[in-house]
């Protein structure tokens, strides 16, 4: 069960509970779901009874009581424990949940976290004649559009080699009426780094200044361009593109991807160093990295969180304007995925088992949510890397 469908549950929760006549309020549209607070539990908490407790006439924590049944007794769902003033804490079968959340990013693809339909919402950004904080407002935008937003980007001023260097636009330049203000403004890239920055060329130069909070100076150097593990964006399109050399090899030996229960035992395990360098090998380490102990398919479990809590990511990011935080949540997904994919083919004289092809699944589902991402942040994920 993904987030979008844990959130659909709880909605139907509410309304059985209404048509049961144990709730008299109106279902809303929406159900927020997300990791447990401190004091919580399970998998995931909804705060949903707090939400419905004063148009039902009741306490948060009587609300609680009344949904928890219908929540309990469906397939997915283990166990619900209450918190606090009313929290639903929610257990899942993690490995149909697993296989669920792996099945629905394949279905939706890079589009994986979106709005399923417009949500009538319009938004203007307006930001000040400043290069990152043209960059920043146009990848706002792309969230924002994400989500079901219309977005326009207006700029008090635009140079003409932003679009020739690093592909930003905006819809209109010039300065806004008084009732519009400035409302992207993140820290600007001093005059006498900008060159820098154009420097760096598209990919890099975008992620070097969408990657640092916007209260942060960003850095400006050819640390971006270095093509080692301490480069925060070579690891997320390295992790890419060693997720689409798992497919392409996965094809070689006759194999396609099949969502199913990642597993570690029995055959299908690696067992012993992993040092292939062929170019398109996913098994090749990671450049600059020193030699570790052979991970396997327990790095699976943070690899799922990860790629679940992407939807939470970017809506977040859309709502407050921030695509650091989609930046920074694709170098938490690559760093996940880099030692689950060491482990996604058959190694020596193994034969592709059932085990290989969810594998495989997971591998194909980390490289629709990297592509995704980097395209909301307007970056390039080459499959050759």
């Amino acid at each position: 069960m993904t987030p979008v469908e844990l959130s659909r549950t709880v909605l139907h929760a509410v309304r059985r509970a209404v048509d049961a006549g144990e709730l008299s309020v109106a279902v809303p549209t929406r159900a927020v779901v997300a990791p447990p607070g401190p004091g919580g539990c399970g998998d995931y908490a909804t705060s949903i009874a707090l939400q419905l407790a004063r148009p039902a006439g009741q306490t948060p924590f009587r609300v609680a009581e009344v949904l928890r049944p219908y929540l309990v007794g469906t397939d997915g769902i283990t166990d619900v424990v209450l918190t606090g003033p009313g929290f639903l804490n929610i257990s899942l079968d993690r490995a149909a949940a697993g296989v669920g959340l792996v099945r629905e990013i394949l279905r939706r693809g890079d589009r994986y976290g979106y709005a399923d339909r417009p949500g009538g919402r319009v938004v203007q950004l307006h930001c000040p004649h400043d290069l990152r904080a043209v960059v920043v407002a146009e990848a706002s935008a792309r969230l924002l559009r994400s989500q079901g937003a219309l977005v326009r980007v207006t700029a008090e001023g635009f140079e003409d080699v932003w679009t020739s260097v690093l592909g930003v636009t905006v819809d209109a330049v010039g300065h806004a009426p008084a009732e519009l203000p400035v409302n992207v403004r993140p820290v600007p890239v001093p005059a006498s780094e900008a060159a820098d920055v154009m420097s760096l060329g598209r990919d890099a130069g975008r992620w070097a200044l969408l990657h640092p909070a916007p209260h942060d100076r960003p850095r400006t150097g050819d640390e971006h361009l270095v093509q080692r593990e301490s480069n925060p964006l070579f690891r997320v399109r390295y992790a890419h593109a060693r997720a689409r050399a798992a497919t392409r090899n996965a094809a070689d030996l006759g194999f396609t991807a099949d969502p199913g229960p990642v597993t570690c035992s029995g055959s299908g395990t690696p067992t012993g160093p992993l040092t292939g360098s062929a170019p398109d090998t996913p098994t090749a380490p990671l450049p600059g990295t020193p030699t570790a102990p052979t991970p396997h398919a327990d790095a699976a479990p943070a690899l799922l969180a990860a790629l679940a809590d992407h939807p939470r990511v970017l809506a977040a990011a859309a709502e407050h304007r921030a695509p650091d935080r989609l930046a920074r949540h694709l170098v938490v997904v690559a760093d996940a995925a880099l030692p689950f994919l060491l482990t996604v083919l058959p190694r020596g004289g193994e034969k592709p088992s059932a085990a290989h092809r969810a594998r495989l699944a997971l591998a194909e589902a980390v490289g629709a949510v990297l592509a995704g991402g980097l395209d909301l942040l307007g970056i390039d994920a080459p499959d050759h890397l």
